[in-house]
């Protein structure tokens, strides 16, 4: 084990070593310095480039209209030193080791946030024209592609598919959504939520093909389970993420049943002196009663500054956000704020069939999660109502009018 000092009687780590250089991994590295951590800070990252924001990619940078989205931290001020391009092949949490391709690295506090990776379709490994859309050099290869005006196939309409098919059209592509399942967004919100975002593929010129799966991919075409044959100039594929934690394997580190990183309400692992933020991590929520695994950024950028505190141990802190995310898609603004999944209630404000409108979850008379379209008041008031637990009034609520603060019981 790395050599610690003592200060005030207490041991204090000399050496944090962040596995992961996503948002996750940058915040946390930032948050120890902004709460006065003193020692040897590493940020280690798989790819070469510098650290840089996800959101972009499927925006700005895939339309050429940002050549990066490297986050604007002065790595060196603050004396985090980064490793980058370099591969962490797996953990000796006892030996307080990480193995990488590099050799051993020692640690006294080690910080998963390794992340998420996507899916990937099986039988298409390998196939030219196919591609996902998670990294930056996803998006550059991807780029020419649009500019190029392909028939393109996006196999998924979850939050990353239904973004890129917004890319693409706005770039002046075909696009065509194939979705096993029976509407967008299946696995994310409710049917009867889900049903009026159907419509807005056609109204961007988009061809959604539900039920739909694909048997293969050819030159040129995409074959689907019935049969039918797409025209496929290039083929992107959004089926979900899952966490990155393969290399943990065996290591002693407790993995769910997704994968996931099983930490508790402090965000430490079940070996000691590691921690787990952002997407490869679960924690349990006393808010909502159950263990959530967000793979949203807003995770990556709240969990850091619980992991900080809890590093430093001056304040430490219990972990229970209201999950929050936003998707720009189809020219709508829609944002997400909260977990629905146990609600009892749920209230509609406005009109989904219009451009603006709101959907309340609620349990037990008190708002649990709301999803806002071109509502962002209803989604900022939403979330404060959620924090404070604050009872409703649905009648009151179903008024799009009033102001959400202003439908409590």
């Amino acid at each position: 084990m790395s050599e610690q000092t003592q200060e005030s009687g207490t041991s204090r780590p000399r050496r944090v070593v962040v596995v992961g250089a996503g948002m996750a991994g940058v915040q946390t590295a930032v948050a120890l310095r902004e709460q006065g951590f003193q020692g040897a800070v590493t940020l280690i990252g798989a790819e070469p480039h510098q650290p840089y924001d996800r959101p972009p990619l499927s925006k700005a940078v895939l339309l050429g209209k940002a050549e990066g989205s490297a986050f604007d931290v002065d790595f060196e001020a603050l004396g985090i030193e980064l490793r980058l391009g370099s591969e962490v092949l797996g953990v000796r949490p006892y030996d307080h080791e990480l193995d990488t391709a590099e050799g051993p690295e020692p640690y006294d506090v080690l910080v998963l946030a390794s992340g998420a990776e996507p899916i990937r379709l099986p039988g298409v490994e390998g196939v030219p024209g196919v591609h996902l859309l998670r990294t930056l050099d996803d998006a550059e290869r991807l780029r020419p592609v649009l500019a190029r005006q392909h028939d393109i196939v996006v196999v998924g309409a979850g939050w990353i598919g239904a973004e890129f098919a917004t890319a693409a059209r706005e770039a002046g592509c075909s696009v065509t959504v194939v979705e096993a399942a029976d509407r967008p967004l299946a696995g994310a919100l409710p049917a009867e939520v889900a049903a009026p975002m159907t419509a807005w593929y056609a109204d961007s010129g988009v061809v959604l093909r539900t039920h739909a799966r694909v048997e293969r991919v050819e030159a040129g075409a995409v074959v689907l389970d019935d049969g039918s044959r797409l025209p496929a100039g290039a083929v992107v594929v959004g089926i979900g993420a899952r966490p990155a934690t393969d290399w943990l394997t065996g290591s002693g580190v407790e993995l769910g049943p997704r994968g996931d990183v099983v930490a508790d309400d402090h965000l430490r692992t079940s070996v000691p002196d590691v921690y787990a933020v952002g997407d490869c991590a679960s924690f349990p929520s006393g808010r909502y009663g159950e263990r959530l695994l967000v793979h949203h950024w807003d995770n990556a950028l709240q969990g850091p500054r619980t992991v900080a505190a809890n590093i430093i141990g001056e304040t430490p802190g219990v972990y229970d956000p209201v999950p929050y995310f936003w998707s720009e898609q189809f020219g709508r603004f829609v944002q997400y704020a909260g977990h629905h999944e146990s609600a009892d209630t749920t209230v509609w404000r406005g009109d989904p069939a219009g451009p603006a409108w709101t959907v309340c979850w609620l349990r037990e008379g008190r708002l649990v999660a709301l999803l806002a379209v071109g509502r962002p008041r209803d989604l900022a008031q939403g979330r404060r109502l959620i924090e404070a637990g604050t009872r409703m009034d649905p009648a009151l609520l179903g008024d799009p009018a009033r102001p959400l603060k202003a439908a409590t019981a």
